[in-house]
């Protein structure tokens, strides 16, 4: 019998809900038509997309068609940075984000400033958090975008979002959020109108991979991302991914139905893993806000270790875990997150990220602690570095205690 797969990566991606794998599998087969076609077969695919959107629509208290199928989350913050611009054309060309955001909007940011733009990216407090106060000054006359994420991927701290949107419209601002972490774990709302595009991703919630959602408010002139056909009410051209979408709109409705539940076990879990490691793992920091984080998200920073080996030593014991962002792992380079929050870059290197789901027990995290335990010891051993730090700290112990 093999090892017991643990698996702690739950921002990464997550497993597909049966449900939603079952929903989907009708619109790979009989259920195959295309939804622009004008036949019975894609008439009933195309009921099967409306439905799919106001279900989504459902979730964020959005209008149905407010939502606009991508191929992921990255899209969706890529046609909202890169195209508002446009949409505000003698506004002005001011964009305000911050140093933390994921790299879908930071390098769709960057690639703005090579068009022109103006980019201003905010540096959050040492949790991880932008201030209403540190938007405000930002503001300038000329600024048409404000694009900050709902929650870091990273280290799991959930921004002020409402705040900072009703800041951004109140200056008549466009406000964009990239949601992909937040979605399905947080209270996220459109309702009052002061956030004008949302991103999410299906395969966050336990739906497939490949299919996203950009929301947009109804008064907001997007110009297309995506040129062709006229899917999308000719904003993102291109066949829509049907089964995907079906499996996306299930996931959802099977995480929303449960939402508040999950919220509080996975809290537990959570609160119960950290204090574990705070208490029994010497040199260990928890990076993020200690209160205002993801349900399931646990991320530390262990000192004298490089975080990419303790990674591959617990995969050798089924455990699957992170460094950050999945989408910049090989990188060498510290994560942008924690350098940005004041991390020195030594302390950045030995980042680790623990992230739970509907799968994850008591035992498994239990487990993993005293793996953890017994992995980092046994790294600590081989560095110079913790053996010349142990050293001075022995030797102060023993002044002091003569």
């Amino acid at each position: 019998m093999g090892k017991q797969l643990i698996y702690l990566d739950y921002a990464a991606t997550t497993p597909m809900y049966d449900k939603a794998v079952e929903a989907m599998l009708p619109y790979f087969s009989e259920q195959f038509g295309n939804p622009s076609g004008q036949y019975t077969l894609a008439g009933k695919a195309k009921r099967a997309l409306e439905d799919s959107r106001k279900q989504i629509a459902a979730t964020i208290g959005a209008r149905p068609e407010e939502i606009y199928f991508t191929g992921s989350g990255t899209e969706a913050d890529n046609w909202a940075v890169k195209t508002a611009l446009q949409c505000c054309r003698g506004k002005g060309k001011h964009i305000i984000t911050s140093k933390i955001e994921h790299h879908a909007v930071l390098h769709a940011c960057e690639a703005m400033e090579a068009a022109g733009a103006r980019v201003t990216y905010l540096t959050p407090d040492e949790d991880g958090v932008i201030s209403v106060e540190t938007l405000q000054r930002a503001i300038r006359p000329d600024t048409v975008l404000v694009s900050i994420m709902a929650a870091n991927n990273e280290i799991g701290t959930i921004e002020p979002v409402a705040e900072l949107a009703a800041a951004a419209h109140k200056r008549g601002i466009l406000f964009h959020t990239d949601a992909v972490q937040g979605y399905g774990k947080l209270p996220l709302s459109v309702e009052d109108g002061t956030i004008a595009m949302l991103s999410a991703s299906a395969h966050k919630i336990g739906g497939p991979k490949g299919v996203g959602f950009l929301y947009v408010r109804r008064d907001v002139r997007l110009p297309s991302f995506i040129h062709g056909g006229a899917q999308e009410k000719r904003r993102r051209a291109g066949t829509e991914n049907v089964p995907g979408i079906v499996g996306f709109a299930k996931a959802a409705e099977l995480t929303f139905a449960r939402r508040e539940e999950t919220e509080k076990r996975e809290k537990k879990l959570r609160d119960y893993f950290i204090g574990r490691v705070l208490s029994e793992i010497p040199y260990v920091r928890l990076t993020g806000s200690a209160q205002d984080r993801l349900p399931g998200h646990a991320s530390f920073c262990f000192q004298f270790i490089e975080g990419e080996t303790v990674l591959i030593m617990l995969d050798t014991d089924g455990i699957c875990a992170s460094s950050g962002s999945a989408c910049t792992t090989g990188q060498t380079e510290p994560s942008h997150v924690l350098t940005a929050i004041g991390l020195p870059e030594d302390v950045a290197h030995g980042a680790v990220r623990f992230t739970m789901g509907r799968g994850t027990t008591k035992e498994q995290l239990d487990f993993t602690v005293e793996r953890m335990k017994e992995i980092i010891g046994r790294v600590r051993a081989m560095s110079p570095y913790y053996a010349g730090f142990a050293a001075k700290e022995n030797s102060r112990t023993d002044g002091g205690n003569r």
